[in-house]
């Protein structure tokens, strides 16, 4: 496969772009292309140019890039395949909740953020830590929020009918392990 080069003469390729299912960031993104396509900034072609050698690749590391800079990340890093490397939180945590996991952490810019690892039995989620996740001021408010959404989708199955994706027993541990950890950081608190 041919490497995308980014150039003057890249319209038609955006364009091309444009009339796909382009998500909102990408066709903001191609808005700033196209103006410096327009402009003649051939400064600016280069500085996208160097996110990628497709056009897809160029807009997903632009992408993850700016919100890492929202995070107080500067570093500009790709892995052996050209992708953009995800940024690691400092002061970072992984609160074990019976079988479910909190994972939080801190920027360099003291924004905090959140990601859950939720095992219901058979099924579950996770997603990582990364500068996708939702900003926090602090610590205490990432980690109310993240109880509050395991706890959420651990009682949204209490109940269900499905006992072999959804065990009822897994749930109830998991819950009882939120209590039990609330309580603890309410003692801690009193301290």
């Amino acid at each position: 496969m041919e490497k995308f080069t980014l150039t003057l003469q890249s319209q038609t390729d955006i364009d091309a772009y444009l009339a796909g299912h382009a998500m909102a960031y990408e066709r903001e993104l191609l808005g700033e292309i196209a103006l410096a396509i327009r402009s003649g900034d051939s400064e600016k072609l280069n500085w996208f140019a160097g996110f990628g050698d497709g056009l897809r690749q160029i807009l997903m590391n632009v992408h993850e890039y700016r919100r890492a800079l929202e995070f107080g990340f500067t570093e500009i890093a790709f892995n052996q395949y050209g992708w953009f490397v995800a940024p690691k939180f400092l002061e970072r945590e992984d609160i074990k909740l019976d079988e479910s996991e909190i994972r939080i952490g801190r920027s360099p810019n003291g924004t905090w953020a959140y990601s859950l690892s939720c095992n219901y039995g058979t099924a579950g989620s996770s997603g990582p830590l990364c500068v996708f996740c939702k900003k926090f001021e602090n610590r205490a408010g990432a980690l109310d929020a993240a109880l509050g959404e395991l706890k959420a989708s651990m009682t949204k199955y209490i109940g269900n009918g499905d006992s072999t994706n959804y065990k009822q027993e897994v749930l109830q541990k998991t819950l009882k392990a939120i209590a039990a950890y609330q309580v603890s950081q309410v003692q801690l608190a009193l301290f």
